[in-house]
């Protein structure tokens, strides 16, 4: 380290720019760094949804739910399997260890998979794309004056859907609310039997009418032609015309015994916002291990590429609900406040004790060079930091080095012989602190080394912030042995006063009298320390304790649980009821409801649900 200090003193100018440099890269890397929340702390959990529309729970659970719980039996580090049963759907959760990644946990299960039987009805199982930090974007689809619900559905399933899921790192999108376009055939009995004709023979032939059919070639000179067979129905009067038999030569058609109507799928949930009872939004999920902020940027701008052009029809639209970036501003506001307050309260503690304004200057350098030296390692490295491994951080274990060696170099100057040089003067300053720098370094290492080993959630959760605190604890380092000594040989003159500021002097007499007083009743105070360490020991036992700390974001999400068997017409009038009740506060900026589940039963629940999202 002597070589370093005087490497640095002898290039000091190049060191200062090095710095700035440095700090500079770290703003624009700061740019780029993915932010996070929140660590994802849950284990990797695999959530296998089927759906079998109108079997009740009970077949639901034999049929399904039980043959999939079976299969995944066995497979290696599953830690528990949780399922439920409820009318039409089958939800069941398989947790893994820490000791295999999410992909491999996945490969696990969808192996097991491959080797189920047929389920009843074709009922196909799928693996659910959510995830506990997965949601980054809540959108609401609006169009003008005529467009049913119907017709955003259609479009959120066909349009939007598709163009999201394109953006890297998005792995679905959820829709709430709207209808299903169906086509409905209505089969008259007794016209059915006046033909002779069975339900049957309808169903097979309108499967039958509804494709298109591949033959062979034909050569037209040089050229050479397709031929085939357009069959595909593409309008309600197509299934009309259909034909399903012939009688007395002459054919009998669809229209000839049923009608043909458009209708929806039975529904699964209502969304609705504010007035709205019945509206439609899509949300849209992160994939595990993706980052927020790339993520969420791609989603926002193909939001403004689909409403700046001709995508959706005039007049309909994508209105934002919610995004990450509100969180990602808290937690980047959060981390900002820090650091501004950090360097201010050390610079001005140090420019009160020490009495001289360039070392407090000096001093309070080390922060942003330790914070933006950390920013740079993870932007290198690929991590991302959150508000637990940014805000977490000891500004005043990062700048302790610093103090005592500027602190020593401010005392050796002010007793500085005239004829001996500036720069020698610091660097025997600097070399004369060094073990006791590492040996302070190394204690707080010492301290932090548990966080390295820890596994689990806690190892998850910690694990960040234990290594952006050894990259600002090494750029905290090296900021003192070769910034500080640099920018003393630039800033600090020739020679300096070294004396007791007002504050110090006031402290050192209040001490004083503080010191005699306890000296003279030395078992009175040993008894007083003792009750306090009791008191401590007892209030700490009584403290509250967070898993994790307070980050309010501003917004509420209320859940209602209703009557298991209640119907979701009835379901929903509560609902509304309810979200109207809600709106009502001036605090609520608007009230998102959702009651029941969507129509892809990723969110395991039923028509006695109702949620509501609002934003404060």
């Amino acid at each position: 380290m002597h070589a370093l200090v005087a490497a640095a003193l002898k290039q000091r100018i190049l060191v200062v720019i090095l710095a700035a440099t440095l700090m500079v890269g770290g703003l624009f890397a700061y740019k780029t760094l993915n932010i996070e929340a929140y660590p994802d702390p849950v284990p990797p959990l695999v959530d296998i949804i089927t759906q079998n529309p109108g079997q009740s729970s009970e077949e639901i659970e034999r049929y399904i739910t039980v043959p999939i719980e079976v299969q995944m039996a066995g497979i290696p580090n599953v830690q528990a399997i949780r399922t439920i049963s409820l009318f039409g759907l089958s939800d069941v959760k398989v947790q893994f260890t820490y000791d295999v990644t999410y992909q491999q946990a996945s490969q696990f299960v969808i192996n097991r998979l491959s080797q189920l039987g047929n389920l009843p009805n074709g009922a196909q199982p799928v693996l659910s794309p959510t995830s506990p930090i997965g949601e980054i974007f809540r959108y609401r689809i609006t169009g003008p004056p005529g467009f049913t619900v119907t017709n955003l559905k259609t479009i959120q399933d066909w349009i939007l859907e598709r163009r999201f899921k394109a953006i890297p790192g998005v792995i679905d999108v959820t829709g709430w609310g709207g209808k299903t376009k169906t086509y409905d055939i209505t089969v008259d009995l007794d016209r059915l039997l006046a033909y002779g004709l069975t339900l049957k023979q309808v169903l097979d032939g309108l499967n039958n009418a509804n494709i298109n059919v591949g033959a062979n070639t034909v050569n037209i000179g040089s050229q050479s032609a397709i031929v085939r067979s357009v069959g595909q129905i593409r309008s309600m009067d197509d299934i009309r015309s259909t034909m399903l038999a012939a009688r007395d030569g002459a054919p009998v058609l669809v229209s000839d015994v049923a009608t043909v109507t458009v209708g929806n799928q039975p529904r699964l949930g209502i969304a609705g916002q504010n007035e709205d009872d019945d509206i439609v939004q899509g949300i849209v999920l992160m994939r595990r291990g993706a980052e927020t902020l790339p993520t969420l940027q791609g989603v926002l701008a193909e939001v403004g590429r689909i409403n700046t052009t001709n995508i959706l029809p005039p007049g309909v639209r994508i209105e934002r609900v919610y995004d990450r970036s509100t969180l990602v501003d808290i937690t980047t506001h959060t981390v900002l406040h820090n650091m501004v307050l950090g360097v201010t309260l050390i610079f001005f503690i140090q420019w009160l004790f020490l009495g001289d304004l360039r070392s407090a200057l000096i001093v309070s350098a080390t922060i942003p060079f330790a914070l933006l030296f950390a920013v740079v390692i993870l932007v290198l490295s690929g991590e991302s930091a959150n508000l637990l491994s940014m805000g977490a951080i000891d500004f005043g274990i990062i700048v302790d080095a610093t103090v005592i060696m500027v602190e020593n170099i401010f005392r050796h100057l002010s007793h500085r012989d005239a004829r001996s040089d500036k720069v020698q003067t610091i660097y025997r300053a600097s070399t004369e602190v060094t073990k006791a720098i590492f040996f302070s370094a190394t204690i707080i290492i010492a301290g932090f080394l548990p966080l390295f080993t820890l596994s689990g959630v806690e190892g998850h959760i910690f694990g960040p912030m234990a290594r952006t605190y050894a990259y600002a604890l090494s750029g905290g380092l090296l900021a003192t042995f070769t910034v500080s000594p640099a920018l003393a040989a630039l800033l600090l003159p020739e020679r300096v006063a070294h004396g007791e500021t007002r504050i110090v002097q006031a402290l050192s007499a209040f001490y004083a009298r503080v010191r005699g007083f306890v000296l003279a009743r030395r078992a009175a105070t040993a008894l007083a320390g003792l009750a306090m360490a009791l008191a401590a020991v007892g209030a700490g036992s009584s403290i509250g304790l967070e898993f994790l700390p307070k980050l309010e974001e501003g917004n509420m999400w209320i859940r209602a649980v209703m009557p298991a068997s209640i119907s979701l017409e009835a379901g929903n009038d509560y609902a509304n009821r309810m979200r109207k009740l809600i709106k009502g506060f001036p605090e609520a900026e608007t009230v998102i409801s959702q009651h029941g589940r969507p129509d892809d039963g990723t969110d395991s629940t039923g028509f006695f649900n109702a949620e509501f999202f609002v934003p404060l």
